[in-house]
């Protein structure tokens, strides 16, 4: 359910009395009454009614990774609610908001405002009981819903006392339970929205109509600077529901009564493009481009110079790696409701990024952001395609010119040629030797993209960190060798290009993970071990904004090393078993040892894969699993199905028959494990599980045929010299 702050606090003041306690990540505010309304805009806020209804504000976006669950838990937890009592609302952008969903910063950006939140809305109930029983407060505690006096073994449910407790001045610092006391945080829970969405009462952007509305789908230019040589206007026009065809900067919008009727219009509307230059982006000039930029010095991002006393560099190896081009491919293609009014307009949009979307349309607009009204549905997945809102522009863009409300919905083909690409990039790794065989030198340069054409807002200036940024897993390399040099090299690429799940880590431990294995062949050394070894020394290494801890990756290496049975790689017997391992922004630490098997077309099958994870506190177990399985599922995709290839400045791809995504069929037996932590907090798990799957894939590879994968995706060409 969607509703403004203003309508919500109006009807919960019109309604009875309510105990209303907002948060903005920063520090806790109170409005009690109607009279605080105008003012009371915090990111997030809890409502208790008087029939005893928590009422939470989700300040962020849920697109399948089960946040709204945990953020409940979180406050039910604190507040001592009952479960089956929360309900929740989606937060609106507005002036003062920050309602952007990515870089897995959910959970850790919630839990102290939201414990804090419930924790302050507990004490106000136990000082409004003790008040009315006229007792030491001391002696009353907060239990399941109600305030219970121990003594006289009376009891008052919450929503009896919300009025006397909306007077009560709201703590500065409400004391926060401890760890030992939680009674839902930890337990595994199922999703509270999970029976809507099974059984289709969940609203997603794709499902959503409103009186009068129309339906639009845009024929935009295949690569940018394309010009319309001919289109045949009068066969769209004629096609049964096509109401008007629409001539826009952005390309050319077909509205009808349906979605149908707007496929069929714009398909015969026939247009034809201008011929691309011959200098138009290809992704194979591309990879020359960047196999060239891998060899420069580029930007250093991490330096290191060996301690004094350090032997020789006697031998040294080296690889080059190449990263391809993805597309993001969500079941929910781009789509959004747009009705432009005069000088308003009202969106509704499956976004992770609602301000993001209300700024860009209302400049497009010429209105103020406050008269854009951005209502945030449901998301048939995100992984960091919907941080971009140019689908929802483009909404704004035909209503206004339609004059009525318009749901602009993308195609499959529209969303692989015009989406927010993964960039390609090539890594050139090596490391020395001493004569003794002992790794001394590591060295890692990724040739990756420039920062030109993105959803993101760019920086203005590129420093240190913009180029760590885009080299994450390259820069925090965890292995101690004595001398490390990183770098990051940008390449102008003129195609839409942002972030992805996991963002710019995947490529760069990809390539890391791969070398470090040749690194352990090279000096005999059994895969999981040499890991292990190269990760003594300082428990804790910090390299620019990130602190790596060593004993948490030590620890989930030594426990999936025990949970799979680890005996070494075999290797030439078509099986084999690969490990990789990362620590995801110095947060959430994975390892996975994967099983695969070759047939003799060469094709690789994953056979096994199991996970272990340390993402701090555990909020639900079951919210971890999922994450965990999807970020396999993911992983497995982008190692051995599709890539995104152009020629002639376009994307070559259309639907999931050439950009493969991996099926049920190809799910392997996932096993999880979550190890304990001694972190304080919960940290992200949207993106983490995906960057060191790829990487043991093709360890795993490796190990059953002896063919090195430095090279994605995985194509059975690619092993045809595999011994059988």
């Amino acid at each position: 359910m969607i509703t403004s702050r203003r309508t919500f606090l109006k009807t919960a003041a019109l309604s009875g009395a309510s105990l209303i306690i907002g948060f903005d990540g920063r520090r806790l505010l109170q409005a009690s009454n109607a009279s605080a309304v105008g003012s009371f805009k915090p990111n997030g806020w809890v409502c208790i009614n008087s029939d005893g209804t928590v009422v939470l504000t989700i300040g962020k976006c849920e697109m399948g990774q089960g946040v709204r669950t945990s953020l409940a838990m979180i406050l039910a937890e604190e507040l001592e609610a009952g479960w089956t009592r929360i309900k929740l609302l989606q937060a609106k952008p507005s002036a003062d908001s920050d309602l952007g969903t990515g870089g897995s910063d959910s959970m850790a950006s919630s839990w102290k405002p939201l414990r804090q939140a419930g924790a302050a809305a507990r004490e106000m109930l136990i000082t409004a009981a003790a008040a009315r029983w006229k007792v030491d407060r001391d002696s009353c505690k907060a239990v399941d819903g109600a305030i219970e006096h121990g003594a006289s073994g009376r009891r008052l449910d919450y929503g009896s006392l919300v009025a006397e407790a909306a007077k009560v001045p709201l703590p500065e610092n409400p004391p926060l339970k401890a760890a030992s006391d939680f009674k839902i945080t930890g337990h595994r829970i199922a999703r509270i929205d999970g029976p809507d969405i099974v059984s289709g009462k969940a609203h997603y952007g794709i499902d959503i109509k409103v009186p009068g509305m129309l339906y639009a789908s845009l024929e935009r230019p295949p690569f940018s600077g394309a010009k319309v040589k001919s289109l045949q206007e009068n066969k769209a026009r004629a096609v049964s529901g096509v109401r008007s065809v629409i001539k826009l900067p952005r390309g050319i919008a077909v509205v009808a009564s349906s979605t149908w009727a707007a496929i069929k219009g714009r398909t015969a509307l026939a247009v034809e493009w201008s011929e691309p230059p011959k200098d138009a982006f290809d992704s194979d000039a591309h990879w020359k481009k960047l196999e060239t930029a891998s060899r420069e010095m580029g930007f250093v991002t991490r330096k290191e110079e060996p301690p004094p006393g350090t032997g020789a560099i006697t031998r040294t190896i080296d690889a080059t790696y190449y990263y391809p081009f993805y597309a993001h491919a969500p079941v929910e293609t781009m789509n959004c409701v747009a009705d432009v009014r005069e000088n308003r307009c009202t969106i509704w949009a499956p976004t992770q990024a609602p301000e993001r979307l209300q700024k860009q349309v209302a400049q497009l607009l010429g209105v103020a952001p406050a008269d854009v009204d951005v209502n945030i549905t449901l998301i048939g997945g995100g992984f960091g395609r919907r941080l971009g809102v140019d689908y929802g522009v483009e909404a704004a863009d035909v209503s206004r010119a339609a004059k009525a409300p318009i749901q602009l919905l993308w195609s499959r083909a529209d969303d692989m040629k015009q989406g927010h690409f993964q960039a390609a990039s090539v890594h050139y790794l090596s490391a020395g030797f001493d004569a003794h065989e002992t790794p001394l030198a590591w060295k890692h340069t990724k040739a990756g993209s420039f920062h030109n054409i993105s959803p993101l807002d760019p920086k203005e200036m590129r420093d240190a960190a913009w180029y760590q940024d885009w080299s994450w897993g390259c820069y925090d390399v965890p292995y101690a060798f004595p001398a490390i040099q990183t770098a990051y090299v940008a390449v102008d690429l003129p195609v839409k290009h942002g972030p992805w799940r996991s963002v710019f880590a995947p490529s760069s431990v990809f390539a890391r993970e791969c070398f470090i294995d040749e690194v352990a062949e090279a000096r005999g050394a059994d895969p999981l071990a040499f890991r292990l070894e190269m990760l003594k020394g300082a428990d804790v290494i910090k390299t620019g904004a990130t602190t790596v801890d060593r004993r948490r990756l030590r620890r989930v290496l030594e426990t999936v090393r025990d949970k799979s049975g680890w005996n070494g790689a075999s290797i030439n017997q078509r099986r084999g078993h690969g490990v990789a391992c990362n620590a995801y922004a110095g947060r959430t630490y994975i390892a996975y040892v994967v099983d695969v098997s070759v047939d003799h077309e060469n094709n690789v099958r994953v056979d096994r894969v199991v996970g272990v994870v340390d993402c701090g506190l555990i909020v639900n177990p079951v919210g971890v699993e999922q994450q965990m399985e999807g970020g396999i599922i993911w992983g497995i995709s982008s190692a051995l199905k599709g890539e995104i290839t152009f020629h002639g400045g376009s994307a070559q791809q259309s639907s999931f028959a050439d950009f493969g995504v991996a099926r049920m069929r190809d799910t392997p037996a996932i096993e999880i494990h979550i190890v304990d932590s001694d972190a304080p907090q919960p940290f992200g798990m949207g993106e983490p599980p995906v960057p060191p799957i790829v990487p043991a894939i093709a360890n795993a590879v490796f190990a059953a045929t002896g063919t090195r994968i430095r090279r994605l995706p995985i194509r059975p060409e690619q092993l045809k010299h595999a011994p059988a």
